[in-house]
């Protein structure tokens, strides 16, 4: 027999009894519904957005609700089900509405009968199908489907996403409590940043509320955050702060410097992400380190801002950048400059098993969004949480997301027009 013949009859031999192959045969967005618990007025402080530099488009200074009410809430999210003809399924979610669109419109007939198993060719196609695909809600639809197929990959080895990708690296993960809605009140964020501490969260993200519209006594309210959480925290804890696009290059280097003597980790996000220039700027004007990356679309783009010197942190979201795969090569990328890669941190699930495959050096934390979090996840069973600032590894195959059925009360597939 010839060598090429052997080599085709090898791969067409099952795999310990699996199929060689799993040709997919369904792309379903799932809309489930439910009620869940909510406490309105309070954590919902806003954060300095872009916009804010009008003053009809700039929001009163927030304060808590002193008596707040407990309620109940209609609740939805959208998951991404992937199934093949060999039975084999995959789950992720929730995913933004932005993202099921493009996988329901666009990827959905391109992806029928494809190879689930064909990981890095699918992602290579699906990138190469659309002049559109290096940004925005094509990307998202990209992530979406890639995310979807490592949680079918998991099942079929029946192993967790993060030993697909070599790891383990450690047996926990360290979380940063991120205080988006945290009311931003001097003796309140002192009050809740020690009450985080003693949580475990050593590590803390805090939102700025002010930018230059705000003057200079939105510049003093900024500061004085940063001196009662360095306060409040001791001189061991670790606070950055996220600025979220609403400062400029003036505003951001006279914040640093005031702010260097409380030791921030890092400052996040003060510019729109088309600024490189002003990134680069502040990091040289600074010892504080700069990050940015949640809009990041593809290890380009990484690139772009690592070559340039711009950041000392890439924050990618893998439900934006492109997926797990792409984050693990944004990964790779950065630790070429000595970067950190923390990923953005609504995407729990992904976020989590990517860093826990990667070395320490690289990846030293995981984002935990404290307040989205309470609910973000509310359809799943056995909810990801921290304990004493810590996610301990999971343990079942893919991304171990399930549904529970007690807390769903309609499930429907959606159709392609779900945008009306």
């Amino acid at each position: 027999m010839r060598r090429r013949d052997a080599l085709t009859l090898l791969a067409a031999v099952p795999l310990f009894g699996k199929p060689a192959k799993a040709l997919i045969r369904g792309v379903e967005i799932l809309r489930v519904q439910g009620r869940r618990e909510a406490t309105p007025g309070v954590d919902a402080q806003y954060q300095v957005q872009p916009n804010h530099v009008y003053a009809e488009l700039r929001p009163k200074v927030y304060r808590d609700n002193p008596n707040p009410q407990k309620t109940t809430v209609n609740a939805s999210a959208l998951y991404l089900r992937i199934t093949t003809d060999a039975g084999m399924e995959g789950l992720y979610g929730p995913i933004d509405t932005e993202a099921a669109i493009v996988v329901a419109q666009q990827l959905r007939p391109f992806l029928l009968g494809k190879d689930a198993l064909a990981g890095e060719t699918l992602w290579d196609q699906l990138y190469r199908l659309n002049r559109h695909s290096s940004r925005g809600h094509f990307m998202m639809g990209i992530s979406a489907v890639d995310n979807t197929l490592w949680d079918l990959r998991g099942r079929y080895h029946e192993v967790p996403v993060y030993r697909l990708l070599g790891g383990p690296t450690r047996t926990e993960v360290e979380a940063y409590g991120s205080c988006l809605g945290f009311s931003v009140e001097p003796e309140a964020a002192a009050k809740k940043s020690a009450e985080l501490k003693a949580q475990g969260f050593r590590h803390q993200k805090w939102f700025i509320a002010y930018g230059p519209g705000d003057g200079m006594e939105g510049m003093a309210k900024n500061l004085e955050l940063a001196r009662v959480l360095r306060e409040s925290m001791g001189p061991e804890g670790e606070f950055m702060f996220d600025a979220f696009m609403g400062w400029d290059l003036n505003y951001a280097v006279r914040w640093a410097k005031q702010a260097e003597q409380y030791r921030p980790r890092w400052i996040e996000e003060a510019f729109a992400l088309e600024k490189i220039e002003s990134y680069a700027t502040l990091r040289r004007s600074t010892s504080i380190p700069v990050a940015t990356g949640e809009h990041f679309y593809s290890r380009w783009h990484a690139h772009e801002y690592l070559k340039a010197g711009a950041i000392s942190v890439v924050q990618a979201d893998p439900e934006w950048c492109g997926g797990v795969s792409e984050l693990v090569k944004i990964c790779s990328l950065a630790s070429l400059f000595d970067a950190h890669v923390i990923p953005h941190g609504h995407s729990l699930h992904t976020a989590l098993h990517v860093v826990a495959s990667q070395s320490p050096m690289t990846c030293p934390l995981v984002e935990y969004l404290i307040t989205k979090m309470r609910s973000y996840h509310h359809f799943e069973k056995d909810e990801l949480k921290p304990v004493n600032g810590k996610f301990a590894l999971p343990t079942r195959p893919g991304f171990g997301i399930t549904l529970d059925p007690a807390k769903v009360e309609k499930q429907a597939v959606v159709t392609v027009q779900l945008a009306g």
